[in-house]
């Protein structure tokens, strides 16, 4: 991990990580989670048409995407494929910007040697990169204030070290976990959940408290949305704490609509959930009571078009927790094709051998 520190201070990025980085289940190279037609070809052509050598070219229809996922897959093939020493593989970066139709990765070798691996290494570019270009997509709206990844919750615990490294790839190392930080060095962050103010009969105070209690080198930032009522909970807190309150964080289910528009009429807008009105009155409520040092931390349905909207309108907050959005698994697709055997074009219809100048070569082994 130190040595991988070391790169990261010097690139800014992760720069062709290496087999040693990545923890793969040996059940991987057994074909257990492979395509079972791909096993078969792999015997049939092993039996059949043995030493034939051919080019497998990678690639997805999506413009404007931040890929992701190609170190994972370069070392998937230079642990588990079959003779790897015999492969020529020429592939772009992790964090390069791709269009449709472009190529960023062509494996040329014997077919039986790393063909069943062809599945494997789709869902790895589809899930690597859906998730780096999800963040990548708010990044390029969110501007100055910092987004905070809590997409750990969002999916299978197993995703969480991979998407940690797509999201950090394309610009966030606030997570969640430590998991979410492993493969660049990142620890997990946060402060309270709703379970420790329930515990506490509700009393958001006493939460606090003993928050500050059991980690008083740090200042609090609280959920005030637990009563539904965040403008006059988080006053109260303020004034509680004073300095010790850092920020409050507002994640308000989009099924209720806050006490503070009981009174007020909403029929100019939606006013359910962590809305817009919602945070304009929040910051003037906090300011107005002398506690203009609170920040606001918001969460729950956050997309880039959202928050896109908000910046637009100056909304203040000061950051945003992201997580359904991050992990939304249908952003990119990527799809294996032969397209080459034994020097010259072969592929299916609709396909073929699509030039690039960027691929670069990877020198075996990345050690």
């Amino acid at each position: 991990m130190q040595e991988l520190e070391i790169k990261l201070k010097e690139a800014g990025k992760i720069s062709r990580l290496t087999n040693k980085t990545f923890q793969f289940p040996k059940e991987l190279g057994e074909g257990f989670y492979s395509a079972n037609y791909f096993l078969k070809s792999q015997k049939i052509v092993k039996e059949n048409r043995a030493n034939h050598r051919v080019t497998m070219q990678w690639f997805q229809r999506r413009d404007d995407t931040k890929l992701c996922g190609i170190d994972e897959v370069i070392a998937v093939l230079y642990t588990f494929a079959i003779h790897p020493e015999d492969l020529e593989i020429l592939a772009l970066d992790d964090g390069d910007i791709i269009s449709s139709n472009e190529p960023v990765l062509k494996v040329t070798g014997r077919y039986e040697d790393f063909g069943f691996l062809e599945s494997v290494i789709d869902g790895i570019l589809a899930r690597r990169t859906s998730v780096c270009t999800n963040v990548y997509n708010v990044m390029k709206v969110v501007g100055d204030t910092p987004v905070f990844s809590m997409a750990d919750r969002q999916d299978d615990y197993l995703t969480q070290v991979g998407d940690g490294y797509a999201t950090y790839i394309a610009g966030i190392s606030k997570v969640s976990t430590d998991a979410q930080g492993k493969w660049y060095g990142g620890k997990g962050m946060g402060t309270m959940p709703h379970a420790l103010i329930q515990i506490c009969d509700g009393d958001l105070c006493k939460a606090a408290d003993i928050y500050h209690a059991t980690y008083p080198n740090e200042k609090v930032t609280a959920l005030v949305d637990y009563n539904n009522d965040v403008t006059r909970d988080a006053v109260k807190l303020g004034k509680h704490l004073g300095h010790t309150l850092k920020a409050v964080r507002v994640d308000t289910s989009k099924a209720l609509i806050d006490h503070y528009f009981d009174d007020k009429d909403t029929s100019g807008f939606d006013p359910h959930g962590v809305c817009k009105e919602l945070i304009f009155a929040l910051r003037k409520a906090l300011d107005d009571n002398g506690l203009d040092f609170v920040q606001i931390v918001v969460s729950s349905s956050f997309t880039a078009e959202k928050i896109a909207e908000w910046k637009k309108l100056n909304v203040p907050v000061d950051l945003y927790g992201v997580g359904t959005y991050f992990v939304n698994n249908t952003t990119c697709g990527f799809t294996g094709d032969l397209v080459v055997l034994d020097g010259k074009d072969e592929a299916k219809e609709g396909r073929a051998n699509y030039p690039s100048t960027r691929l670069k070569k990877v020198n075996y082994p990345i050690y």
